[in-house]
């Protein structure tokens, strides 16, 4: 079993955090106003002062250095590569974004449109945020001339 090399599950998290932060920001500009008139309806608010935008921002490297971390992990057994990355990133998806929007959909906040386009935005973005930061992760293996 190999050493997780946290140098480059950082480095691979923070480009997967950059991705995941991306693709939010311009997902969110579809949704944004759906979501704030659902929080409104039920005397709530999505507050848009820019400390919360840097919780979001952190929170969004955060989860890419999470998904690095999971691909890191799950190698030795899996093998590394891209099928690997593509699996840590469903699992991810799965655990970080399926499970809340069942859970949302049960409390009748958002419509089902708006669960539906965060749950496939979500798998597309982790896919795409965790292959990329794999990248980097296996760039950082020693060669085995070494």
């Amino acid at each position: 079993m190999g050493k997780i090399n946290w140098t480059r599950v950082l480095t691979g998290g923070l480009l997967a955090g950059l991705v995941i932060n991306i693709v939010e920001a311009v997902s969110g500009s579809i949704y944004m106003d759906e979501m704030n008139a659902a929080l409104e309806a039920h005397g709530l608010s999505m507050s848009e002062s820019p400390l919360m935008m840097v919780f979001y921002v952190i929170y969004g490297f955060v989860w890419g250095i999470a998904a690095i971390w999971l691909y890191a992990s799950i190698r030795p057994s899996y093998g590394a590569g891209p099928k690997t990355a593509v699996k840590s990133g469903i699992a991810f998806w799965f655990i970080g974004y399926l499970l809340p929007i069942i859970g949302w959909s049960s409390i009748g906040l958002y419509s089902a449109w708006m669960l539906t386009f965060w749950s496939i935005i979500g798998l597309v973005e982790m896919i795409i945020a965790t292959l990329l930061g794999a990248w980097i992760y296996k760039e950082g293996e020693p060669s085995a001339a070494s």
